[in-house]
This record gives structure tokens, sequence and C-alpha cells, in this order.
């Protein structure tokens, strides 16, 4: 089956030779951002949308109709300085929303991430924003308008949508108003004529709709008196047809306890959400009769449940996912699962049911694996016809790319601890090969089997990587929680560098064993040099947590705080496990990299390490970029990433 891979005239074209060519850019070709993302198809099946990147940072809404013949267009572009576009969904047939994110450094605040929704025709014409109008007046900065719940597939043109209402210092006027918090209205996308559905509520975490436009499930964080979330979460119901409120569940998300509504089945009259069950997340049901009858749907033994699957632009649940090796779905709807069967057979992969039209006659598909980043596929459910559409990174067709495999490795107490080995493409044995350990973000996060751009670089380049899944990790159930990777930082780093040394042990260079992490993974890639200073022989760190202390601090003023504040916890264990109080024990080269607009962690971080370890005689490098966040979504940043992380590797081993 031929690909086929669209030249859209908007978009400034991204090339590279041959893997095997003497010009291939391992680096461009790998930094680049996907060349299509979030693929939607309209109500009616006939057009679809996504986001295509472009140069940097920018990005490009592409339409495109189905009918043969048909070619794509652009009918919006942001420039990625500040704005973003994040992902649009279909409206009507002529009318996309889309969500755009605006990056701010405030003064007092730091960087902060704005988000808005934006309604436009597919000709690009009558743009509208989506957001509750804000005024000088207003009391407090909204940071995140709100969000998309229901597409009201019988009001062509209409959304609910949750958006935040601030006081102003009117009240007392015909202008002002006193109202606060999170409602629910219902939108009129063409001219934001507005009904409201809910009243705003200072408290409301959230609001779930039954995919027919009424909202039956309404969550409320509950504060402390010093205006602090403590992360617990009220959840309450409307029966149906009533206005009315009973009570369903609680949810407390520091220790993922108690039930965590996800979905409605309007149908079934019934939740469908998250529940512990032997230790592990499973996927429960709670009637929404009064009576509150729980039922267990789904339950692994052996991890967790990942995430509910949903279908179309009614959210229907089909299913459930979770993660061993490989990524795995339960299906509820017996006639998703045949489809599913049918659909995995034909591509002999793994498949992902990425969208469908209102009647669900057309689905987008996705395809991807470790050596495939992904194609999208339009299945047409009344002819059987399966139709190849987009790939989702043209820079890397073409590329010959490494195998991944699961493997387990034994940690010093004789706990088997598993992650996923890569060599380079053709390579079969592990002797005498350069090699990273990159542990994961989170770190209440994991890896999973499939493609991943830094892995494939690096292999790419010769190296073997190793991706622990090391205890501190999400999705293996409480026990291999054990109370977080920060709190319990001892066990997961020592987990790491077991590791490393079971590289070795297997026949890796031992001069040449390096360590590279994001977030997270930055932090446990330092720590780990603290633990063990001659272990690893060079160091590279993106967007790195150095110190747990100031960590907590830098939530100080915002109502996270106390949250924070817990899953970090308090006493020795805090000073002991940040790497930036210990710069004295650094013996090999270091090399960061951090984007000054990084909300999630702030560049203060990294910014201290370096110092602390030129203080300290240590070598240490920071690059940094003045316009990027936390994900560094640009794709000459990602690609100069690469670049100096392989030169630095290569001239720390004597490569």
């Amino acid at each position: 089956m031929q690909r086929i891979i669209l030249a859209v005239l908007v978009l400034a074209a991204q090339t590279c030779g041959a893997a095997n060519a003497p010009d291939f850019d391992a680096a461009a070709a790998f930094g680049s951002r996907p060349s299509v993302d979030a693929l939607s198809i309209s109500p009616d099946g006939q057009n679809v949308a996504w986001i295509a990147s472009t140069q940097g940072p920018a990005s490009a809404v592409v339409t495109m109709s189905l009918a043969p013949g048909s070619k794509p267009h652009g009918i919006m572009q942001s420039s990625g300085r500040p704005e973003r576009l994040r992902r649009c969904d279909w409206v009507s047939n002529d009318r996309l929303v889309c969500e755009v994110m605006f990056l701010h450094k405030d003064p007092i605040f730091g960087p902060l991430p704005f988000t808005r929704m934006v309604a436009v025709n597919t000709d690009g014409s009558n743009m509208q924003i989506l957001s509750t109008q804000t005024t000088s007046y207003s009391r407090g900065v909204t940071v995140n308008d709100g969000e998309i719940l229901d597409w009201l597939p019988a009001v062509p043109g209409s959304v609910l949508m949750a958006r935040a209402r601030r006081s102003d210092d009117h009240i007392g006027s015909h202008l002002g108003s006193a109202e606060q918090g999170l409602g629910v209205d219902q939108v009129d996308t063409r001219n934001q004529q507005s009904t409201r559905i809910e009243k705003p509520r200072r408290e409301a975490w959230e609001y779930i709709t039954d995919g027919r436009g009424h909202v039956r499930i309404i969550g409320l964080g509950r504060y402390n008196g010093r205006d602090q979330e403590t992360g617990l979460v009220t959840y309450s119901y409307h029966p149906k047809g009533s206005t009315d409120l009973q009570t369903l569940s609680t949810w407390r998300w520091n220790d993922f306890e108690g039930f965590l509504p996800g979905a409605v089945d309007p149908d079934l009259n019934l939740a469908y959400g998250y529940k512990k069950h032997d230790g592990r997340l499973a996927v429960y049901t709670m009637a929404l009769d009064g009576s509150n009858a729980e039922q267990l749907r789904y339950a692994n033994p052996d991890v967790d449940v990942m995430s509910l699957v949903y279908l179309g632009r009614h959210h229907r649940v089909v299913g459930a996912s979770y993660v061993l090796d490989y990524t795995h779905t339960a299906y509820f709807a017996p006639d998703v699962q045949q489809l599913a069967e049918k659909l995995g057979n034909a591509l002999h992969a793994t498949l992902n049911l990425v969208d469908a039209n209102d009647d669900e006659s057309r689905l987008v598909v996705q395809t991807s694996s470790d050596v495939d980043p992904g194609v999208y596929y339009i299945f047409d459910r009344a002819s059987s016809h399966l139709q190849t559409f987009l790939v989702v990174r043209s820079q890397l067709e073409g590329v010959k790319l490494a195998v991944q495999r699961p493997v387990t490795y034994a940690a010093a107490d004789g706990t088997q601890i598993p992650g996923y080995l890569t060599l380079p493409p053709g390579v079969e044995s592990i002797k005498g090969l350069p090699a990273i350990v990159m542990p994961h973000g989170g770190p209440s996060s994991r890896d999973v089997w499939g493609f991943d751009w830094m892995v494939q670089f690096f292999a790419n380049r010769g190296y073997a990587v190793l991706q622990p899944n090391f205890r501190g990790s999400y999705g293996y159930g409480d026990t291999w929680f054990n109370h977080n990777g920060f709190h319990s930082w001892r066990t997961a780093i020592g987990d790491v560098l077991d590791g490393g040394r079971w590289l070795v042990k297997e026949g890796v260079d031992p001069a040449r064993l390096g360590i590279f992490g994001w977030s997270y993974g930055g932090y446990a890639a330092l720590q780990s040099a603290v633990v063990d200073p001659q272990l690893f022989k060079a160091v590279v760190a993106v967007a790195p947590v150095t110190d747990l202390a100031q960590l907590k601090e830098d939530s100080r003023h915002w109502s996270n705080f106390e949250v924070v504040s817990e899953e970090i916890g308090d006493g020795p264990h805090v000073r002991e496990g940040s790497p930036a109080q210990h710069a004295d024990r650094f013996r090999v080269p270091v090399l960061m990299f951090h984007g000054v607009m990084d909300r999630n962690v702030s560049i203060e971080q990294s910014k201290l390490m370096d110092a602390r370890l030129k203080s300290a005689g240590a070598q240490s490098t920071l690059v940094t970029w003045d316009d990027l966040d936390h994900q560094l979504d640009d794709s000459a940043a990602r690609t100069e990433l690469l670049r100096r992380s392989d030169a630095f590797l290569r001239k720390a081993f004597g490569m």
C-alpha cells in the first residue's frame, strides 16, 4: 500500500536525504516536529483538518476535502512567537474551533501560558475568539479560559464550553459583576452569542457532559483556609432531566484515591471512571440514578489502566488502554472491537482510532510502531475502503529506524526493573557500543513502546539507549509508584544507576556510557552523578529540576503550593536529593538546555546548577532559548539540542 505525502503550499518544505546518504542531517531530520498532527474529520465525513508544522515553532491549520482530486489549503497560521496552534476540531462542516496558546512573561509571576479558543470558517473568514470578555476592572488574570465540553452535533456551529469568569470593580453598577469561577455556556461560534447552562462556581474544577448537550457531572475542588488546593475534588451529578445535584464521589489527586469520573453514557445513565482495584487503577462505572451502584468494568492484574478510549464527536466510551510491554486496548463496544480487529489484521499493526464523523461511518485511523513514526488512514465502514492518507513525519520517509525491544534488569535489591533497549539500526549485539541511559520525565509517568524522536536520533548516531521504568514510574500500581520519584528519590535513582551498571555487564563500553534526561529525567541524570560520580562519563539534562526546596518555593504564589509541598515532602531527603546542593561531587562534564519561558520547571533551576557546578570547578554548559517553554516545541531548537548533545557526548567519550 503506497503512502501519500501531500505537499501543502503554505508550508515551508523540510526535506532530507536518505539515511545512508553522505548529506543526511540526522539532527535536523529527527529534531523536526511532526509534519502532521491532530488530524480530525468533519461531521459529514467529507473533509479533514490538521496542524502542519512549518519553520521553527510555526504552524498552520490545513483543511482538505476527501473528494478525489482535492488539494489541501491553509486557512490560518501561527508564528509560534508567541502564539501556537495546539489543535483544531470541527464544530460544523464549514467551521473549526482551534486551541491557541500564548506565552507571556509576567513581571511578578514569570512565564505564563495563556490558552484561548478561536473559531474560524474553513475559508479563513469570520474568526471569533470564544473567551469571556475581561476589562481593566477585572480582578485577576484568566490563564486558561476554559475548554470545549460538548460539540453539540444537533446544533451545528455551537458548542458547550466551560468558561472562566472574573469579578470586577464595577460591582453595583450595570457594568459590573460579582460572578467568579468556572461555568458552562452554550456558545454560537459564529457570533459569540451565549446562553448560560451552569452558573460560575469559584471552586469548580471540571464539568462532564453526556455528549448530547447536557452537563451531568460537576467537580468542585476543596480548598483550605489559606485558599490553597488540597488535591481533593468532590463530584456531584444531575439526575437525568433534573437540575438537582446529588453526591457521586471524591477523588484525591495526591494518591489517586476515590473514584474519578471521566465520561457519561447517556443510554445506560452511568459514569465511566477510574478507581483502584488491588492497588492498581481500573475502570469502574457508577450509576447516575440515585443508587450510585458501582461495577468493575476492567482491571488488569499487572498494571494500571492508562486511559479510557473514546470515539467520535459524542465522546463515546469504547474501551480502556493499558500498557504491559506494549500498549493494549480492552474494548467495551463489540462493534468497535470487531472493527479494530479487522483493521489490525489488514494493517498488521497496532492502531489508534483517532476520530469519527457524526454517525461513525468514516473514521480517522492511525498506526505507528517503534520503526514507524505513524501513518493516518481514512476508513469508510460502508465500503470497507481503507485509504492511506498522510504520514506523521515526512522528514523520516526512507530513513531506517531502530528496533526497540522490552527488557528487564535486576536492581541492587533483586527487583526486576522493566524498560526498553534500542540498538543502532541493523546492530544485533550491544557489546562494545557507546550507550545512554535515558530516564523519563514526570516522575508520574512511564516510557511506552513506540517511536521516540530522541531515542531514534541517538540510535541512528550509533548509541545503545536504555529507557528504564524505575520505581516511582506511573502505571505499575501503588507498590511500584513508591510515594513518587521525588519523595522516594533514593529508590528511583538507584534503579537508574543499576540500569547503567546492567549495560556495562551486558558489554557496552564503560568508558562511553552517558545519561540523558528531560524534566524529571534531567533531575535523575544529575542526581545519578551525585550518588555515583564514576558510572556515567557525561550528563545531559534538559529542563531539569536541580533543587527540591526551590521547586516547592517556585509554586509559593500559586494555589497548588501545598499539593506540591506534600508531593516533595520535608526532611533530610530534600537537601540530600537536590543535585545543586552537591555540585562538589561532580567529576564529569554537564550539558544543560532550558527554555526561559518554562512554567513547568523554572529556568532558575538550571541557572543555579550551572553556577554551583562552575563554582565547584566542574565543567558545565547551559544553553537557553528566550522564547521557548518546557516542551521546546521548535524544530530549530530541537535540532540544535540533538546536534550539540551528540557532539558533547562524542567529545566526552573520546569518539
